[in-house]
């Protein structure tokens, strides 16, 4: 269970979450997807390469981009920057990573609907991302704004994780106070530092792989898959 005072008055009334490598993925950070899949599609790069480029490209599309884009096309304008970036023109290839990429999305999502099903049935629920402005129409998209009564977009609100003003936005947004709700994210620095500055309550998602994560604060709770949620709030 989530630590909190006995008194019921004090369990969760929300839970908000990251969205790129919380909900789209399994404690996997788009850089990380993102690299894998060029990898795999043939674009033979290092990571000492890619991340400079990776970061630079994301940071240049956010505000940017029209607020009805697509996933798809967020990601191949992305991937299509990081290419150039990399000395590799090549289309093809980007389309083949952004429709990878989307798919493997839209899979994962899927599978985390019937969870966040049942949670919304007992919590109001948020989204806080650090997103390029067309956060609300991809979450439409790809079948989440439905279960959310808050989508919270950095580039909307003009503050970004782990900056309080944007979690307190999205408090603000579900009429919570911040000990009343649990955040969920897969970024120590970005997530866990955020909620924690505003003395919300934090779970970490970290990857499979990383079984040996340590939080940091000692009374933090570490999963591994969103599924074990439903072992945690009460």
């Amino acid at each position: 269970m989530i630590a909190a005072p006995a008194s019921d008055a004090h369990h969760p009334t929300a839970v908000l979450f990251d969205f790129g490598g919380t909900l789209d993925s399994a404690g996997v950070p788009w850089r990380e997807r993102v690299l894998r899949l060029c990898r795999e599609e043939g674009l033979s790069t290092s990571r000492e390469a890619f991340d400079p480029i990776f970061y630079q490209v994301d940071d240049a599309l956010v505000g940017r981009v029209p607020s009805t884009l697509s996933l798809e096309e967020t990601v191949s304008r992305l991937v299509t920057g990081v290419a150039l970036g990399l000395g590799c023109p090549d289309q093809r290839l980007t389309d083949r990573v952004a429709k990878r990429f989307r798919d493997e999305t839209l899979a994962t999502v899927r599978g985390h609907v019937p969870l966040l099903e049942r949670l919304a049935r007992r919590y109001r629920l948020g989204i806080v991302s650090n997103f390029y402005g067309n956060l609300a129409s991809v979450c439409h998209e790809i079948g989440l704004a439905d279960l959310f009564s808050a989508l919270v977009d950095s580039t909307c609100v003009g503050s970004a994780k782990p900056e309080a003003a944007i979690f307190r936005h999205a408090l603000a947004a579900l009429a919570v106070q911040a000990p009343r709700a649990v955040f969920v994210g897969d970024s120590p620095v970005r997530d866990m530092a955020g909620a924690r500055g505003v003395e919300m309550p934090h779970v970490w998602l970290a990857p499979a792989s990383a079984r040996e994560a340590r939080p940091c604060c000692p009374r933090d709770i570490v999963i591994h898959a969103l599924s074990e949620l439903d072992g945690l709030l009460p």
